[in-house]
């Protein structure tokens, strides 16, 4: 008669690997949230000097710097930021930052592929996080969604006693 013992695994393998995904996965939100609060805090203090890029993409960055429109893309940055920094939020702050990293993918990729490898390292970084919290996004992903007509309380008609 075999024990329990001979013909269990252990379960320490089991153990490691999911602490090794998630020292991983801290690791990246950490690294992220740390790059987008340098980025979007730069962009109101102007702590890192970089050179204005020269020809087009000068252009779309002097357009977007005379519009105001960098305000909000800095402030965008800054809240994401923040909130993969301390754990909250994390779904909201990748969507928000989404958009974001596509922008700096296509401006670095087209225009200015000097920061090309600083872009594709944000994108490698903002998806482990994502996996890592991909349970919250599964609704967006269902291909047809039932839908079923609100039941409330039907509207009723005032009469005044006239």
């Amino acid at each position: 008669m075999l024990r329990q013992e001979t013909w269990s695994f252990s379960r320490s393998t089991c153990r490691t690997d999911h602490i090794g995904m998630n020292i991983l996965n801290n690791i990246s939100r950490f690294l992220l949230g740390f790059i987008f609060l340098v980025f979007g805090l730069n962009g109101f203090l102007h702590f890192i000097p970089m050179p204005p890029p020269s020809g087009v993409a000068g252009q779309f960055l002097g357009s977007m710097f005379v519009t105001k429109y960098l305000l909000f893309v800095f402030a965008i940055q800054l809240i994401g930021g923040v909130l993969l920094l301390i754990n909250r939020y994390v779904p909201l702050a990748l969507t928000i930052l989404a958009p974001i990293i596509v922008n700096i993918l296509l401006f670095h990729s087209l225009m200015n592929p000097s920061g090309l490898g600083l872009a594709i390292f944000v994108t490698i970084l903002w998806g482990l996080v994502f996996a890592s919290v991909r349970s919250a996004f599964a609704g967006i992903f269902q291909t047809r969604v039932e839908t079923t007509p609100v039941s409330g309380p039907r509207p009723t008609r005032v009469v005044s006693p006239a």
